[in-house]
């Protein structure tokens, strides 16, 4: 397993912004984050660390769930400015979005959907993909170090883009940027890192060091992230969190499996539920459901959680305790989700890549049973 990217990890270590852009070979950046980053006043943040003289345009208008839509208007964006890359500061939106510019900005075709995963498009994504350099101010997310890209299609289908061509050229992994972060924010990306861990720990692909690497991630994640929840100002549970985002991205290229087949298409709703509450929702579930195929995982996964009970049952009771104590919903009814959309959200699970390395095998109607037991 290769590190495939620039990995700056330290309080502080957004200092190093300036260079990794020079390594990455990105002198007119267009800065790709949102409003809440913008308004927490990290943007000024990462400013103040670049030269006064860099030119570079900032695009802000980025959504909760990136939009095709708001990749046209960034590439546009990008464009104009002449830009030679991008930097990307903030949550998974800006990341995911970034990586989506840096694709179609240099690669021909007027739609994204061409490129997704699902449609054949790892091959269509070439070296002419603009650099990234990518800031993250969440922990949960990972993707910073991942190659993925989840965007809303102009259709309404919410798909995966990946190449190793988009991983960021550089993460610059500052825990301070995550200092007084939102409880429920907190808890939300917490809990996508924690279910990238178990996910990863239970994909029936064979690669020990990812195993190894998701095992020390999903023990920080079970460990620190009450207290980050609790105290957004603790440095020490923000310094763990960021880590354990990092590993768990860095293992689950390994795989990961019906969880994130069942929200990412979740994602794609009206509603717009948060990708790690959604995660965190639907992983107790997920576990009971694929308990016969990981008989050999669960002594993994309760190691790694401190459990003395190694049960599937234990493990996913204490997830489920886990999401309640931090303040995250236990039902799907609680987001705006409907029973109407249910049976399309099964159909369209069966569709996603990461269906296919959900540790057992899985039908539609089956899909169907674990989105009406989250309901």
């Amino acid at each position: 397993m290769v590190l495939l990217n620039r990995i700056q990890f330290a309080h502080g270590a957004i200092s190093e912004a300036a260079g990794e852009l020079a390594l990455a070979g990105i002198s007119r950046p267009l800065v790709i984050t949102d409003a809440g980053v913008v308004a927490a006043g990290l943007w000024e943040m990462l400013r103040s660390a670049l030269p006064a003289a860099l030119p570079l345009a900032v695009f802000a208008e980025v959504p909760p769930n990136p939009t095709e839509a708001a990749v046209h208007a960034a590439v546009a964006a990008y464009h104009s400015h002449g830009a030679d890359g991008v930097l990307a500061l903030g949550g998974g939106s800006p990341m995911d979005l970034a990586k989506a510019v840096a694709l179609l900005a240099t690669h021909d075709g007027e739609t994204l959907t061409q490129y997704s995963v699902i449609e054949g498009g790892l091959a269509r994504i070439t070296a002419r993909a603009a650099p990234v350099v990518a800031v993250p101010t969440t922990s949960g997310t990972g993707s910073e170090v991942s190659r993925g890209a989840l965007i809303v299609m102009a259709d309404g289908r919410k798909l995966s883009i990946g190449s190793p061509h988009l991983i960021p050229r550089a993460a610059i992994c500052d825990p301070d940027l995550t200092l007084g972060l939102p409880p429920r924010l907190t808890a939300g990306t917490g809990m996508d890192a924690l279910a990238h861990g178990v996910e990863t720990l239970c994909s029936p692909r064979e690669n020990p060091i990812a195993d190894a690497i998701a095992r020390d991630g999903l023990r920080r994640a079970w460990l620190h992230l009450p207290t980050a929840v609790a105290d957004g100002s603790d440095h020490a549970a923000r310094h763990q969190m960021m880590l354990a985002s990092v590993e768990v991205a860095l293992a689950f290229q390994k795989g990961l499996g019906a969880v994130h087949a069942l929200s990412h298409p979740l994602g794609g709703l009206a509603v717009s539920p948060h990708h790690g509450t959604l995660n965190a929702l639907l992983l107790p579930h997920v576990l009971r459901f694929n308990a016969p195929s990981i008989g050999a995982v669960l002594p993994v996964l309760g190691e790694a959680m401190g459990l003395q009970d190694h049960r599937a049952e234990a493990i996913a009771d204490a997830i489920a305790a886990m999401s309640e104590r931090i303040g995250l919903p236990a039902r799907l009814s609680a987001l705006g989700v409907t029973p109407a959309d249910l049976p399309p959200l099964a159909a369209a699970a069966m569709r996603d890549h990461h269906h296919l390395t959900n540790p057992r095998r899985t039908s539609e109607v089956e899909y169907l049973g674990m989105l009406q037991a989250a309901f």
